[in-house]
């Protein structure tokens, strides 16, 4: 819906621009008593997506297939609760105070998971699980560093369809359409971030910065990138560096996106609190960055789990000591053969002389 505006004769209209993505009409569809989310649609098509793409990087890297479906269930449940975790704490007063119900803090559908929350739960997950395996979790997040910011972009489109977070009122080509909120009023509500007309309580812009997809284009493009860079670098991005390379390109993307955004936000010496994060955390994945390039030798390189080799089970895998295994294997042989080798070998075969030494020797046979 777009909602008329009253501008001065003669004058262009400041609330709409001549071309703009279309607002969506409808949110999420009902199927008798279930209701599915498009947020949540889009939040599952970009697991799917980067679950299936991950598991091709990891078996290329020689690593079990199935291995990447196994740590996506931990990691996506804890990546929910710590992305949600992270917006209720950082917008407390949505959920708490006067007027508010803190039992919309399990309402996930209605959106609100905050990234910086969902990553180091999430990847909290895929270390348990890696641990108990015994996989490297230099290799892991090798293979999914760079399918991260595609499920990223993936599940963007949940805020358009939720018409959520956009940017500043602009009439660009590419602006997208926002309308008031029917939800829980039939003369309509603003929704959060929407920017009255100058000198007017009524009328609102009905044009903002697609926020949502300067970050679906910018993930995705740094999507491409790290796996380029996988490619070209590999011998130099182990150790996790892919990854910090990946937290840190996206940590200057967000910077710059969550600068349009104008729904409400804590803000710290006139930043928003998500820009003060995201500087911090690209402190936090140079400084790691930096450490790591300086003992890439020192990382755990193993992709197939303790008690797997090439699908025969073993009971070590570790290169240290299986040469001692073999060598263990080496010295218990089967009699039988032992005799028979040295019988068809005649170089194995003792003279006389020898043997005459032998029987000299002590009751046990010891040298006397």
């Amino acid at each position: 819906m777009t909602i008329p505006l009253i501008a001065p004769e003669g004058a262009a209209d400041p609330g709409r621009a001549l071309a703009a993505i279309p607002s969506p009409d409808v949110s999420s569809i009902s199927l008798g008593p279930v209701t599915i989310h498009f947020y949540a649609l889009c939040i599952l098509a970009g697991v799917v997506a980067a679950v299936f793409w991950a598991e091709r990087r990891w078996s290329a890297m020689g690593g079990e297939r199935g291995t990447i479906m196994d740590l996506a269930v931990p990691a996506v449940l804890l990546g929910l609760v710590g992305g949600r975790l992270y917006h209720v704490i950082s917008d407390y007063q949505l959920y708490f105070g006067p007027g508010r119900n803190a039992i919309e803090v399990f309402y996930i559908r209605n959106g609100g998971l905050g990234i910086w929350g969902a990553i180091p739960l999430g990847a909290l997950g895929v270390w348990y699980v890696a641990r108990r395996r015994g996989l490297s979790m230099s290799k892991l997040s090798f293979a999914i560093a760079p399918t991260i910011p595609l499920a990223q972009a993936l599940g963007r489109w949940g805020n358009y369809f939720n018409q959520e977070l956009f940017g500043a009122p602009t009439d660009l080509p590419w602006a997208v359409e926002v309308s008031l909120d029917y939800t829980y009023n039939a003369n309509g509500a603003p929704r959060p971030g929407m920017q009255p007309l100058p000198g007017s309580s009524t009328e609102y812009y009905t044009t903002y910065h697609p926020t949502f997809l300067y970050e679906f284009l910018w993930c995705l493009a740094l999507a491409v990138l790290l796996a380029w860079l996988g490619r070209r670098f590999e011998d130099r991005l182990g150790g996790g560096r892919l990854f910090a390379v990946y937290v840190m390109g996206y940590c200057v993307g967000r910077f710059w996106i969550e600068y349009l955004r104008v729904d409400p936000a804590n803000e710290i010496l006139g930043l928003r609190l998500n820009n003060w994060t995201s500087v911090l955390v690209f402190a936090g994945a140079l400084a790691y960055f930096v450490w790591a390039g300086r003992r890439l030798d020192r990382f755990s390189t193993r992709v197939v789990p303790v008690g797997h080799d090439s699908g025969t089970q073993v009971f070590d895998t570790d290169p240290a000591t299986s040469d001692d295994s073999a060598a263990d294997t080496t010295a218990v042989e089967d009699p039988d053969t032992t005799r028979a080798a040295g019988a068809a070998d005649p170089t194995t075969a003792d003279d006389g002389a020898t043997a005459k030494g032998r029987d000299t020797g002590g009751a046990d046979g010891a040298p006397s």
